[in-house]
């Protein structure tokens, strides 16, 4: 109750460490939306290795411990510092975070996997779209994939070509709706 009292009266500075892992947590999640859009074979592997595996050991026990006992000080008098608190827990997901893109990238994709990821973001557009735009939307696939689904896709008579070179737009077409 006095923690939240202490931040309800906006505290005045925040520090340095807390900003840089409120950054990094920021840049993972984005990070994360993206494998979830793309790559959900993978996810679905993770998950079953994963069940949270005691994302607290026992070293980072203590760690916890020193945390809770350093942000307790002074805590009767509302004058304790919750920060390293905060911070150690902002490090934990960080760390979590960091594992999770590790792990993301031992898992290999089942074949077909990147055509499906292409599809699928050809089936969002609601609109001409360029390759440098499925590009955006797939990051982890290369342009020559594209190209070649895009390919295979215009002999299927699902989207066509509207131009040449590098700028051309394609277009979904009745058949690929």
């Amino acid at each position: 109750m006095i923690t939240q009292q202490q931040f309800s009266l906006k505290p005045k500075t925040v520090p340095a460490s807390t900003s840089w892992y409120l950054a990094d947590l920021s840049e993972a999640r984005g990070k994360q939306e993206s494998f979830t859009r793309q790559t959900p074979q993978r996810l679905k592997v993770l998950r079953e290795h994963a069940l949270i595996e005691s994302a607290v050991s026992s070293n980072r026990k203590e760690r916890y411990y020193e945390t809770l006992e350093q942000s307790s000080q002074r805590w009767h008098d509302g004058r304790h510092d919750p920060w390293p608190y905060l911070n150690y827990v902002l490090f934990i997901l960080k760390s979590a975070y960091r594992e999770f893109e590790e792990r993301l990238g031992q898992i290999k994709s089942p074949r077909g996997t990147k055509t499906e990821i292409i599809t699928n973001a050809i089936e969002r557009t609601g609109r001409p779209f360029r390759i440098s735009d499925i590009q955006r939307e797939c990051p982890g696939v290369s342009v020559d994939i594209i190209r070649r689904v895009l390919k295979t896709l215009r002999a299927a008579g699902q989207v066509k070509c509207l131009g040449r070179g590098q700028n051309a737009h394609w277009q979904k077409t009745a058949r690929g709706k």
